[in-house]
């Protein structure tokens, strides 16, 4: 049967990875707690703490999940993930126990109609919360502190513009806080306050890996090139240049603390574009492979006595 065509309402409706093929019997538990922030550190006596950081791109997200594949395909397993925006949805089934070919079969099991959650125009065009269920359900409502591997989402507070943490609580409330992109989906509400997209921010979130103990950080950054080129005339190809624009100054603030960086070569694939999943996929593999001896290096160099 041909994959459908993933059209732009759905990418709305979703940011990155519907991924509902999977999504059988499960309810979503709102009465989880709400996502917040505990300071942890993890150590090791024997070995380094390995980070695992994914960052946000939207569609491009995709990328994180060949570079698992890579990982996984040479032994590496980070002790703590830690995503931004489409990195946080990556980040959060890893950390619940999906591999990388689950991730895989699941993208590619993508329907056009899997989720609908348009409401009328209020401070965005998209609730978010088929994302939170959809998390929740996929994790058998399970908390972030309960998953198989620590994990945390940044997000970012719209109020005092400041980065967040969330590594407990939660974990569909804080991929939707970490995912909600202003002007197209509604802020996540929690405690009293607004959280958006945590890219805005941290884009690839290094530092916060690094205060949550990891002293080996692999960062994926999956941001685009502004659009030097072509004439933007629509509205999302203008919210895509902003954010590419906007992503590249940021990630640049935190880049050059990564141990090792993976930049998978993307192209001028558009964070839109749902359309190339297997490419994309194949192409973040591709990338953690050619990243491999650094990685082995980095390692090596930090083993303890």
């Amino acid at each position: 049967m041909p994959r459908a065509r993933i059209t732009l309402g759905t990418w709305i409706a979703t940011l990155l990875l519907p991924l509902l093929a999977a999504c059988a019997t499960v309810p979503a538990d709102p009465k989880l707690p709400p996502p917040g922030y505990a300071p942890s550190r993890i150590t090791h006596a024997e070995r380094p703490v390995v980070g695992l950081v994914l960052g946000s791109g939207a569609a491009r997200g995709f990328a994180h999940i060949g570079v698992i594949q890579a990982l996984e395909a040479n032994g590496i397993v980070p002790d703590v993930i830690v995503g931004a925006s489409s990195g946080s949805l990556v980040g959060a089934l890893y950390a619940g126990g999906y591999d990388g070919r689950a991730l895989e079969k699941i993208a590619l099991e993508m329907d056009d109609s899997d989720v609908r959650d348009f409401i009328f125009p209020d401070r965005g065009f998209v609730r978010g919360r088929a994302i939170q269920d959809f998390v929740n359900r996929q994790l058998g409502n399970r908390s972030i502190e309960e998953l198989k591997k620590p994990f945390a989402a940044v997000a970012t507070d719209l109020q005092e513009g400041r980065t967040v943490v969330f590594n407990r609580g939660n974990a569909g409330i804080a991929v939707r806080a970490s995912s909600s992109i202003p002007g197209l989906f509604q802020p996540a509400r929690i405690g009293g306050r607004d959280y958006v997209d945590g890219g805005l921010m941290s884009p690839v979130p290094i530092r916060t890996a690094r205060s949550l103990g990891a002293e080996v950080v692999i960062a994926v950054d999956v941001s685009r090139k502004p659009d030097n080129t072509s004439v933007i005339d629509n509205i999302i190809g203008i919210l895509d240049q902003t954010i590419a624009i906007v992503g590249r100054v940021l990630a640049a603030s935190e880049v050059s603390d990564a141990d090792v960086l993976i930049q998978p070569d993307l192209g001028e694939t558009a964070r839109f574009d749902f359309e190339h999943v297997t490419q994309v996929i194949k192409q973040g593999r591709t990338a953690g492979e050619d990243a491999m001896p650094g990685i082995l290096d980095a390692i090596r160099s930090k083993l303890k006595p």
